[in-house]
């Protein structure tokens, strides 16, 4: 076995971690912290195995919850002491941080100039990162950006068309997110199809309740949905996605709402649950086949999005080899792949129902066999990805 990785992703009351061999790719502990810095107890929750722990200590910050992890590693194994790096996720790395990176004062630094960029976000990775520093002092941290993939899209598309003074003193431009999900989704499928990737066009579908989309040729992320800010794009379960502009200045006056009103109100009560009154596509399926009106609408402007993306990024392709769903929905919900499917015709889609409708987590195709197009489901694995391209970074 190879040396570990610890693979951390820090929220701003919660935290994510595994324990992965980047080789043989087993997790070999994982666990989830609750309720950092809140007034009541907390929950650690730690797993090896078949084993389940759980303590509930107070969790005032994430030093804290850190040490309580280190007890549940130490008390339960496996042992840390043949950790061979850190692995943060890190939601934002701005135009600065194209490849993993070992994190030192100086990134830090550049991470909380970052912070303004993603202010929910980027605090709570640094508060992680810095904790985890000062406990595991003598092994590399390297940092994991979701905006990595994107950093090297063409300007065409990066480009906003607003005062290019004005985008640079603010560093507006679209950065794209769930960057390590596409990049490592986009890397399985030519193992899939036997082609070469560095002929392969790809279109990868992450959809969970957060949802983008990516152009990828020959390896390389050419265009993707979400913007400066994860807003952007598809329809999302509780977000809008693409909205125009103007719907801000008109929220305002029509009803008295602050920049920030109307921000929470297309991030948190918009998308399906705004059409449809869920978010949960198991609960929209049902809707759905009950007749739902509201519904079967939001479901078509949900697919009408994708399709739209598609469609256009097929053509800035040059034509589409592969289209991969992943993420909770893309890889879990048949209904939602063959609505979507359904308004693929056009550019050579054909749906097999029967391998649709099969569960596998083995990377698999759905579309039948006179498919002008692969239709793949790859399961995403978004903590070996950053375990796997922290070992990369340190073997050189």
């Amino acid at each position: 076995m190879t040396e570990p990785i610890l693979v951390l992703n820090c929220g701003s009351s919660s935290l994510k971690y595994q324990l992965i061999d980047p080789d043989s790719e087993a997790v070999l502990a994982k666990g989830l912290v609750e309720r950092i810095g809140d007034a009541s107890d907390g929950i650690v929750t730690h797993e090896v195995g078949d084993d389940e722990f759980t303590v509930t200590p107070r969790l005032p910050d994430h030093t804290v919850a850190l040490k309580a992890v280190f007890t549940m590693f130490a008390d339960h194994g496996p042992s840390l002491d043949d950790v061979a790096a850190v692995a943060h996720r890190t939601v934002h790395g701005g135009d600065r941080f194209a490849a993993p990176t070992v994190i030192d004062d100086e990134v830090l630094d550049t991470l909380e100039e970052l912070v303004p960029l993603a202010p929910l976000h980027n605090p709570a990775g640094i508060k992680g990162i810095r904790a985890a520093r000062t406990l595991l002092p003598d092994v590399p941290h390297v940092g994991i950006f979701d905006t990595a993939f994107f950093v090297n899209l063409p300007a065409e598309a990066h480009t906003y068309a607003i005062d290019r003074g004005l985008a640079a003193r603010h560093a507006i431009r679209k950065y794209g997110f769930h960057g390590t999900s596409h990049q490592y989704v986009a890397g399985l499928v030519p193992g899939v199809l036997g082609a070469d990737p560095a002929e392969l066009r790809q279109i990868v579908c992450h959809l969970g309740n957060g949802a983008s989309i990516s152009a990828v040729k020959g390896g390389r992320a050419v265009e993707t949905s979400m913007g400066l800010t994860p807003l952007a794009g598809l329809v999302m379960g509780t977000r809008s996605g693409d909205i125009d502009p103007g719907v801000f200045a008109y929220l305002h006056r029509a009803e008295g709402w602050d920049v920030d009103r109307i921000d929470t109100e297309l991030n948190k009560n918009s998308g399906m649950l705004g059409m449809s009154g869920v978010t949960d596509m198991r609960d929209v399926e049902a809707q759905f086949e009950a007749g739902d009106a509201d519904t079967i609408t939001a479901m078509n402007v949900y697919t009408h999005r994708l399709a739209f993306y598609i469609g256009g990024y097929a053509n800035l392709l040059g034509g589409v080899d592969a289209i991969t769903f992943t993420a909770g929905i893309g890889e879990n919900s048949a209904f939602t792949r063959r609505e979507i499917c359904a308004k693929l015709a056009g550019i050579g889609v054909v749906l097999d129902e029967e391998l649709n409708g099969r569960r596998d987590k083995a990377p698999h195709l759905i579309s039948a066999p006179e498919s002008r197009v692969g239709v793949l489901v790859v399961r995403t694995n978004e903590e070996l990805a950053m375990a796997q391209q922290a070992a990369g970074l340190l073997a050189g």
